[in-house]
């Protein structure tokens, strides 16, 4: 069963956001996915309430301006958005960013794979589990 419906990309990397759709479609056509690439206008959208508030965020841990570690710190400060989950999402995790971004409040990180069935299988795990 997939639990999240509405989902949000906040990436700055266009071939990722195709990447991305790309799977979602392939698990689910019915499931909503808006991308965004500047992480800090998406928090000044979902503040002020401008665009639906997701189901669960995927959030990219290195982007310019603000990176994914201040914008989770930001979302989980929020008492509007610390509900949303959020998945952090990167090149490459070393087991100290784990650790930090735990602390921080993500509820998963997924590496950034290569391979489309790699990817599909583990964005499917994650829309399957109740975070």
């Amino acid at each position: 069963m997939i639990y999240y419906k509405n989902l949000l990309l906040i990436d700055d990397d266009e071939d990722d956001h195709e990447f991305f759709m790309e799977a979602v479609k392939d698990i689910d056509s019915t499931i909503s996915c808006t991308c965004y690439f500047d992480g800090e206008k998406t928090l000044k959208l979902l503040r002020a309430s401008e665009v639906p508030p997701p189901d669960l965020i995927i959030l990219d841990t290195n982007m310019p301006r603000l990176n994914g570690r201040q914008i989770l710190a930001e979302l989980k400060k929020d008492p509007k958005l610390k509900m949303i989950p959020v998945v952090m999402y990167s090149t490459f995790f070393a087991s100290t960013d784990n650790d930090e971004l735990t602390k921080l409040g993500a509820v998963h990180y997924l590496a950034k794979p290569s391979k489309f069935e790699d990817f599909r299988n583990a964005l499917l795990y994650i829309l399957m589990k109740k975070w």
